[in-house]
């Protein structure tokens, strides 16, 4: 524990079960939970689990609460686990370029910490400022700069677990390579709480980009914007950021920030190369992307470059000013993004439901956003048919239900239909290894509707 700590904190007021009964995702648990715990040390994590697993009480193990698909709510009769406040740098290795933390730790204060010995943590969800570590791992969760870097997954060598009978579970190493045994890491890795409780993780870190350049390009339409993309990857280039933007997410930024972005193009694709190849390598872009722009310009300025990248960081913040913003998840392969994104432009006129989009689109994960008059219920009605529709173009085009924000509560029942009756079976049978009461997140991510 650490010194002088009390132990655990049990909260049963209504007002800290209401805080923790949900996520970001706008479900909304038909009851409370009948507690919340929070855990200050694996001491903290043991001793309740080993409690949980003698009373066959149902945990659900929560950390910042940004999760958007329903995999931290929880619900009367369960009880929260919220590991927030285990949030240290337990070690931050340079020469080895890994940092050891506690699941509580934020995502912007880890890359921050990296920061300042000239490196980085990669995964950088937009939510890096308020999300946790532990709930990045929770979801494999990406961010803009997947596109090079890869998800969470790519930067976890190993962690220390409390499996729901309360034993410590150790896996991966501090070494970049190594095959000794079953990669259990990866497994964890966006499992959403079901398999055990992160207490600390081993991450990679790498080398902070001393050069930077940025292209911004707009299109006449999404799908060219999306062609556009796909040429970039033709061309041999790997951005560590290519990001687009429909038209209706610049007409938002223009009316929160008086910009005039829509009326250069219906579509804008924004890339970032890095590295001491950085400028060679954005003028390849710019090649690749020339054919169908109506504009573009390429930019090493730092100055310029975050006027340029506003457009995708104001997206949802411009976004939720026109009423409640939902975000969705998928994934395509990158030669279907022309069609993912011209598809939901199809689901937003059948449906009636405003929908805009922006997409990692160096990996094919697009983000349809939802966005409803406040207080409608976005799980019913219009706003969920559409949901639905998406979820199942996704799927018709080879892709996923979900690229980064974990199945939850909300995509079980569309699970089986992608992953198949076999895999289904195998995941049933990873999960009584792990859990065999079945007391951690219980319905959640693996169980289909």
């Amino acid at each position: 524990m650490h010194d002088g700590d009390p132990g655990p904190q049990v909260l049963v007021d209504r007002a800290s079960r209401e805080a923790a009964s949900t996520d970001w995702s706008g479900h909304r648990p038909a009851g409370l939970p009948d507690g919340v715990v929070r855990a200050r040390s694996t001491e903290d994590v043991v001793a309740v689990l080993r409690r949980a697993t003698a009373e066959r009480t149902p945990v659900v193990t929560r950390g910042a609460g940004t999760g958007l698909a329903g995999a931290a709510s929880a619900t009367t009769g369960e009880l929260v686990l919220d590991v927030s406040g285990m949030d240290r740098v337990l070690d931050l290795r340079v020469d080895d370029q890994v940092a050891v933390v506690e699941p509580g730790v934020l995502v912007a204060d880890l890359d921050a910490a990296a920061a300042e010995h000239g490196l980085m943590y990669a995964p950088d969800p937009a939510s890096a400022a308020l999300a946790s570590v532990g709930g990045s791992i929770a979801t494999n969760a990406g961010g803009l700069r997947c596109a090079k870097h890869g998800a969470t997954r790519e930067a976890v060598l190993g962690l220390r677990v409390v499996l729901a009978d309360g034993r410590v579970l150790r896996t991966g190493r501090a070494t970049t390579k190594g095959v000794a045994g079953y990669d259990l890491t990866a497994l964890l890795v966006g499992s959403e709480g079901t398999l055990g409780v992160v207490v600390e993780a081993t991450l990679r870190l790498r080398p902070r980009p001393r050069q930077q350049a940025t292209t911004s390009a707009f299109f006449a339409d999404v799908a060219a914007a999306a062609r556009a993309a796909v040429a970039v990857t033709r061309a041999g280039v790997q951005p560590a950021v290519l990001e687009l933007v429909d038209a209706a997410t610049l007409e938002a930024v223009d009316a929160a920030r008086g910009t005039d972005l829509r009326a250069r193009g219906a579509a804008l694709l924004l890339a970032q190369t890095d590295g001491e190849g950085a400028a060679a390598e954005a003028e390849a872009v710019l090649a690749a992307v020339s054919a169908e722009a109506l504009e573009a310009e390429t930019t090493t300025d730092p100055a310029r470059a975050a006027e340029l990248m506003t457009a995708r960081r104001e997206a949802l913040p411009a976004l939720q000013r026109l009423g409640q913003a939902v975000i969705e998840d998928v994934a395509v392969p990158r030669s279907r993004l022309a069609d993912a994104v011209t598809g939901v432009e199809e689901v937003s006129r059948r449906t009636g439901v405003r929908i805009a989009v922006f997409a990692h689109a160096g990996d094919g994960n697009l983000h349809p956003v939802l966005v409803v008059p406040e207080g409608e219920d976005v799980l019913s009605g219009a706003p969920w048919d559409a949901a639905c529709q998406v979820f199942a173009l996704a799927q018709r085009l080879g892709g996923t239900l979900t690229g980064e924000h974990g199945v939850g509560l909300l995509k079980r029942a569309w699970l089986r239909e992608e992953l198949g009756d076999v895999s289904m079976d195998v995941h049933a049978a990873v999960k009584a290894a792990f859990d065999p009461l079945g007391i951690l997140n219980p319905g959640k991510a693996v169980v289909d509707g």
